[in-house]
């Protein structure tokens, strides 16, 4: 009897061993299976093939037509992209160093986009529509936008100092930009002078392309210290996109007058009201001006908005331009080697006018640059000059939200 149990007990238990052998290779060929499976279906997803796209480089002396022939566009296409885009962009103005970017579908191989970059912020987009014609627009380049902070003391100049940190030379000159209306960069600038300031790198399929605007800046300049807060007007209103420089008062950066009208390697001649002896020329003149000595050619810049009343040749004064800014300031230029404008034409502040030389009564190449007020001529180093229009009265506290997050980082 004992042994009939004994072995009921035993077959039972293998019985179970059984079961639970069956159950573990079960479970391993489902798991299998499912990798099968998971495998299978990796290797079987679709491969995405990406449009064709042609890029056409613009060389010296290329045309739209003969970069669109030279692709095989037939001329009924290239004249249709052409129209399309005349309203919002003459693609004959297209630049050289840029490219035209055609695609085509992947599916089709039909020709079916055109893409033109403008300038840093635009592009020209031509799309072929259902009904076989072309529609034309312009899109905002969405570039990735990293913000970057950059601080250094100056022991010979801004520009080489930015250098030594790697700063890309684009932003150095922003930032000179900057505060060109209230520091002579060529000029004033001390060893020991501090610069901060936090500026927007961009990327496109994540490779650094350039900087974008600088957000707030700060420059110790002689003991002095001046900030400045970028505001774009669309933060405070839609319909005004118009970006700036402001002080922590809302006031702006800009003044009406640029502080010297060329990037200038010293000034040779400065402001006298008494006679000044010329050896060269063995006569004593007055003079009531700053003469800015730099190298033949250097571009001459307007240094505030105005009409050329005068671009012709003036006697001792050679080449010599004349701009009539309001009816309290005029600006002259003398000695230029050639001119930018011609008579009667506007001009903007910053805008090359002519180039230096040493024309008429001249001893070498510079700028004989003089401001008058009210038809006298005053000295435009000790002018304090006002501002541009500033942050509006009932803006203030908004601006004051904008640039308080700056103002810690500073």
């Amino acid at each position: 009897m004992k042994r009939l149990m004994k072995l009921k007990k035993a077959k039972t238990i293998i019985i179970l061993l059984i079961i639970i052998a069956l159950a573990i290779i079960l479970l391993i060929t489902k798991n299998t299976s499912t990798n099968k499976i998971n495998q299978n279906n990796t290797i079987s997803e679709p491969e995405i093939i990406p449009d064709r796209e042609v890029i056409l480089e613009i060389t010296p002396n290329a045309t739209y037509g003969e970069l669109m022939k030279q692709a095989s566009t037939t001329p009924e296409i290239a004249n249709s992209i052409f129209d399309a885009s005349q309203e919002i962009y003459d693609l004959s103005k297209i630049r050289v160093g840029r490219e035209l970017k055609l695609i085509y579908d992947k599916d089709t191989n039909i020709f079916k986009k055109l893409i033109y970059q403008i300038d840093t912020e635009e592009e020209l987009h031509v799309n072929l529509q259902g009904d076989a014609t072309w529609q034309a627009e312009i899109k905002k380049i969405e570039y990735e936008i990293r913000i970057k902070t950059s601080a250094g003391t100056i022991e010979s100049s801004l520009y080489e100092t930015g250098l030594e940190q790697n700063l890309d030379e684009v932003v150095i000159i922003e930032l000179a930009d900057v505060f060109q209306w209230t520091i002579d960069f060529a000029m004033n600038i001390r060893t020991g002078d501090y610069f901060k300031f936090i500026y927007e790198e961009r990327y496109l399929d994540g490779e650094y392309v350039m900087p974008g605007d600088i957000l707030v800046a700060k420059f110790i300049n002689d003991g002095r210290e001046y900030k400045a807060y970028y505001l774009d007007r669309a933060q405070l209103d839609e319909n005004n996109s118009v970006g700036g420089y402001y002080n922590e008062n809302g006031e702006s950066m800009q003044k009406i007058f640029l502080k010297a009208p060329v990037s200038y390697k010293y000034i040779s001649s400065g402001f006298t009201t008494g006679l000044r002896y010329v050896q060269a020329f063995d006569v004593s003149t007055k003079h009531r001006a700053i003469d800015y000595a730099a190298p033949y050619g250097t571009p001459i810049k307007a240094v505030g908005d105005g009409t050329v009343v005068h671009a012709s040749w003036n006697g001792g004064y050679g080449n010599f331009i004349s701009i009539r800014h309001n009816s309290t300031y005029t600006t002259n230029y003398a000695h230029l080697s050639k001119y930018a404008v011609s008579y009667g034409q506007k001009v903007v502040q910053g805008q090359t006018i002519g180039y230096v030389g040493s024309t008429g009564f001249s001893t070498g190449p510079h700028v004989h640059y003089e401001m008058v007020k009210h038809g006298t001529k005053i000295n435009p180093q000790t002018e304090d000059f006002p501002s541009t229009d500033g942050v509006a009265e009932e803006d203030q506290e908004a601006f004051n939200k904008i640039i308080e997050k700056y103002k810690e980082q500073l």
